[in-house]
């Protein structure tokens, strides 16, 4: 999964003038996914795990990214990209180990309100 995800955004990448907008479009199917578990909790929990390992990866790899050495953002957003990659991953865990869909709220929101900010609509 995790090289579908990363040749899925390499491929877009490629094809698109804005990464911005590709890491925006890329959070916000990340959030899609976890709100279709959460709204279908009874039905759709077989599809946790999948759209946990997604948004995980999705983070691993904008995490990765971001805080490059030749990466040119400021050391305080690579820093903050970091850490809210630590609580991504950690969030995600608990999730795993005891599953409630309340517990998605807070990744829907983060990959939504960054995305947001990354299309320049946040606020």
């Amino acid at each position: 999964m995790y090289n579908q995800v990363a040749q899925a955004y390499q491929r877009t990448q490629q094809t698109t003038a804005n990464p911005r907008e590709l890491e925006a479009s890329l959070l916000i199917k990340a959030a899609a996914r976890l709100q279709s578990v959460r709204d279908n909790w009874d039905n759709g929990r077989a599809d946790l795990d999948e759209a946990i390992t997604f948004n995980r990866k999705l983070w691993t790899i904008l995490a990765t990214s971001a805080t490059r050495a030749d990466n040119p953002l400021p050391q305080e957003v690579k820093t903050n990209v970091a850490n809210m990659a630590v609580f991504i991953f950690s969030h995600s865990m608990r999730i795993l180990s005891d599953p409630k869909p309340e517990k998605l709220t807070s990744l829907i929101f983060i990959n939504a309100n960054i995305a947001a900010g990354l299309r320049g609509s946040a606020g």
